[in-house]
């Protein structure tokens, strides 16, 4: 940061309430009030108004040895400018920089402190400042726009906004290799003596500290030079971002409210709003991960339907490229019990089906798009598993994020079954019904011999489903040791499977007066009997049909063991 001093004399002004004046022998004749300030000064023994075209032509009706008393409320940057102004005029030193060279200039401008007044005036020295000092220094660019914010309309119509926004760009668009000057870069990791060279987002965290509409403008500038690549220009956005948006990711927001929280959250919802609109269309431009992030941020701050919906349809572009921590997000509506936010994973697999199907209405089996879907089908599997150990998670909630996906989508049902099985385990006071309505989705064929074993184990299943894993099972079995096609073996599974059902169901019509209670634990029992009777009148029929009649009646006493297990309980 560069400083330029001017004047030589030490500074007598001095402040009594709201009275500033200037300690001098001389009685004061000249009163500025400005808002609630008064300053005491002169106007000729000190050549305060010879060098103010505006003062001049305000005092050019009194007399010499008259009293003014002039009003300039609507000064640029209020009495603390005007004191710059006027220390300048007494010759008194002050200090001028980026941070007081916008109000300083546009209150000169205002007083008229120019060459055509008086040679060597205010406005003269200050125009050296800014060309010498601020237009050639990067940081000081940057704190001389921000400073422009409180005077928007005086800085654009002196020229200071579009002069500062071009210095700042045509440093950006600087070679890395001619970088010279200071810049603030504190990724984590990165120790500026270790790497010889300039990163190439050197200058995204300094323009970060300026307002959302002073960075719009330099992103925009920038892009339109089509120079960076659309990734730097993301990378300025999510720094920006992480700058000045609430941080969403690691727990729930608290909803307090107030004009002073009302406020601050209007303000991120136009900053979150700013960023959306500035996201590059190229994809990739931005990670995944930080349009989840922002897709999260915007449910908690309110934002828009069209931003919602922008972000959504952005993610579903990029959604292949999540991983599951990019997925963990707190819920941010308060009238949630849950923790984690499915409804937003929700939004945006949809968002990606839609594009899916829309892209490969008949995928072939080693197809770009079979790949796709079924990498989503496992990080969806995975996040299952991790929602599901959530104590509040609704079952309909998981049901459906589970269901959304295509039968494509899943190659085996591994990962689906780990996910109903923590969801059981999790919530030990889960109904029947809802247990049966969570493994109607498991498809038996498409599990693995290992996790089939320990599913005929697992006393959290319906036994619907345990008969279905071990009929299966069986057919497995069958099929890897008579080498028969498979259609025999669903023939002969079919009659059995269907007159146990219609059985028990001609139970529970006839016992319909009794309680729902007893009619479920007489289904599962009626289920469990005929099963039983059936898978050994038909392992018998088949042990007549092929040798080794011993081995194959061995194997089937093993589900008959497990029924025997359950029923004793």
């Amino acid at each position: 940061m560069k400083f330029m001093k001017i004047g030589t004399k030490p500074d007598t002004f001095y402040t009594e309430e709201a009275t500033r004046t200037v300690i001098s022998d001389i009685p004061s004749d000249l009163t500025i009030r400005i808002n609630n300030v008064c300053f005491l000064l002169h106007k000729l023994q000190i050549p305060l108004v010879p060098k103010c075209g505006l003062l001049q032509r305000l005092c050019s009706d009194a007399d010499d040895s008259d009293i003014v008393t002039i009003d300039l409320h609507d000064v640029p940057g209020g009495e603390d400018a005007f004191e710059l102004c006027a220390k300048f005029c007494y010759g008194i030193t002050i200090n001028l920089g980026a941070h007081n060279f916008v109000p300083a200039f546009c209150a000169a401008k205002f007083l008229r402190m120019t060459e055509s007044i008086e040679k060597g005036n205010f406005v003269l020295k200050l125009e050296a400042l800014f060309n010498s000092c601020i237009l050639e220094g990067w940081k000081d660019s940057i704190v001389a726009l921000q400073t422009t914010i409180k005077l928007p309309e005086w800085s654009e119509n002196l020229g200071i906004i579009r002069r500062c926004i071009d210095s700042i760009v045509e440093k950006i668009l600087t070679p890395t290799s001619k970088v010279s000057w200071s810049y603030t870069y504190t990724r984590p990791g990165y120790i500026k003596k270790q790497h010889q060279s300039v990163p190439k987002d050197w200058w995204t965290e300094d323009v970060s500290d300026l307002d959302i509409d002073l960075f719009r403008c330099i992103i925009t500038a920038v892009r339109s030079t089509y120079i960076p690549p659309p990734q730097l220009i993301g990378e300025a956005l999510h720094v920006y971002a992480c700058r000045w948006l609430p941080d969403t990711t690691k727990s729930r927001p608290l909803h307090s409210s107030g004009s002073q929280t009302e406020e601050s959250r209007e303000k991120s919802r136009r900053i979150l709003e700013a960023i959306v609109s500035m996201i590059p269309s190229d994809r990739g431009s931005v990670s995944i991960g930080f349009l989840l992030k922002l897709l999260s941020i915007a449910n908690y701050l309110g934002a828009s339907p069209v931003t919602k919906t922008e972000l959504i349809r952005k993610a579903g572009l990029q959604f292949e490229e999540a991983t599951l921590n990019d997925m963990l997000f707190p819920s941010q509506l308060p009238t949630d019990q849950h923790f984690y936010d499915i409804d937003l994973v929700a939004a945006v697999l949809e968002s990606y089906l839609v594009l899916w199907r829309r892209q490969s209405p008949l995928p072939t089996e080693n197809s770009h798009m079979v790949r796709s879907i079924r990498k989503i089908g496992k990080l969806i599997d995975s996040y299952l598993q991790v929602v599901a150990r959530d104590v509040n998670m609704p079952i309909s909630k998981l049901v459906s994020l589970a269901e959304a996906l295509p039968d494509v989508a899943r190659e085996d049902h591994d990962g689906l079954y780990k996910a109903i099985n923590i969801y059981l385990k999790e919530h030990p006071d889960v109904s029947k019904a809802d247990k049966k309505r969570m493994c109607r989705m498991l498809d038996c064929q498409k599990l693995s011999p290992e996790v089939r074993a320990h599913a005929v184990k697992n006393e959290r299943l319906p036994l619907r489903t345990v008969v279905q894993v071990l009929f299966f099972d069986q057919e497995s079995g069958s099929r890897s040791t008579t080498h028969k096609p498979e259609s025999i073996t669903r023939a002969r599974q079919a009659p059995i499977e269907a007159e146990a059902k219609e059985e028990c169901d001609k139970k529970v019509q006839h016992e319909g007066t009794k309680s729902s209670s007893r009619v479920t634990e007489t289904s599962e029992r009626e289920i469990q009997k005929r099963m039983e009777a059936k898978m050994v009148r038909g392992d018998s029929e088949k042990g007549k049909e092929r040798k080794g009649e011993t081995n194959s009646t061995a194997k089937m006493m093993e589900p008959k063991q497990v029924f025997q297990r359950r029923s004793s309980r």
